[in-house]
């Protein structure tokens, strides 16, 4: 009992010293302003580095394949969404509009998309074609996933598993935290491409992402008629951007709820 006690005690230190709170982007006209806990072993300098490299690999493997950007309309629409998403980053982290933005689109039949730590964004063109997305429509997506990433959602989330691995390995008794380094490119992979987000996460990127899309001077009702779109099509949990979101009718009502917050940034970003 003693020893189990000990054991306990030097795990629970362990995971004590190794987070941190931090708050990774001002609140925005939406109100977003929970602080998050990061693993002091997972700097954003390593999620960073450890993302460029596997969204190079990603790159490498569709070009291989003549997948990548393929149609040179549909790459341009989509760039051209991005910059203007990318220019108003700076109302949430003022150091986002400097990163190393990268903007591709792969043909595959899935509808989804996702933005890597800094900025690395990739858009099926499932998700363009087979919704029949208008450009506030895209937008809204494009939004969603830059706000993941403005949050460092990823970098939250490898926190988390690491930290609950550092805490299994002192309950085992094993000696040493040197292959951590080694964990995060395996952690991140998994949670760019396999784990979703958690609700609060989600919710979070929703918020952030359609006021991003009012700056930018997208019509955030597209938010609306996007979910509704998704219902309509059978697809309302399926594709990989909705991860744990709630059914689409809760999230509809949720966006509308913001509307009135976020329609004026809109209106003065279409002012003549």
């Amino acid at each position: 009992m003693i020893r189990i006690t000990r054991i306990l005690g030097t795990a629970g230190a362990l995971l004590l010293v190794a987070c941190q709170s931090v708050q990774t982007t001002q609140p925005g006209a939406v109100g977003v302003s929970r602080k998050q806990s990061m693993s002091s072993m997972v700097s954003e300098a390593d999620i960073e580095k450890t993302a460029a490299q596997q969204y190079q690999a990603e790159l490498a493997k569709a070009r291989q394949a003549g997948i990548l950007n393929a149609d040179a309309v549909q790459t341009v629409r989509v760039r051209k969404i991005a910059a203007r998403l990318i220019d108003q980053t700076g109302a949430f982290r003022p150091d986002a509009k400097n990163w190393p933005w990268a903007i591709n689109v792969e043909t595959s039949k899935q509808i989804n998309a996702y933005c890597m730590p800094g900025g690395r964004i990739m858009v099926y063109t499932g998700l363009i074609n087979q919704l029949n997305l208008t450009d506030a429509e895209l937008a809204t997506v494009m939004a969603h996933e830059i706000s993941h990433a403005l949050r460092e959602h990823s970098r939250e989330q490898v926190s988390r598993q690491m930290n609950e691995q550092v805490g299994l390995t002192a309950l085992a008794g094993l000696a040493g935290l040197g292959d951590a380094s080694v964990q995060l490119a395996s952690l991140l992979t998994q949670v760019t491409f396999d784990l979703p987000h958690s609700r609060v996460q989600e919710s979070e990127a929703d918020e952030i992402g359609l006021e991003l899309m009012a700056r930018a001077g997208y019509d955030p009702n597209a938010a609306i008629s996007l979910w509704r779109k998704m219902s309509a099509s059978g697809q309302g949990g399926t594709p990989g951007f909705l991860s744990t979101h709630p059914s689409s009718a809760s999230r509809t009502s949720d966006l509308q709820a913001l509307l009135p917050k976020v329609m004026p940034l809109y209106q003065a970003a279409n002012k003549p």
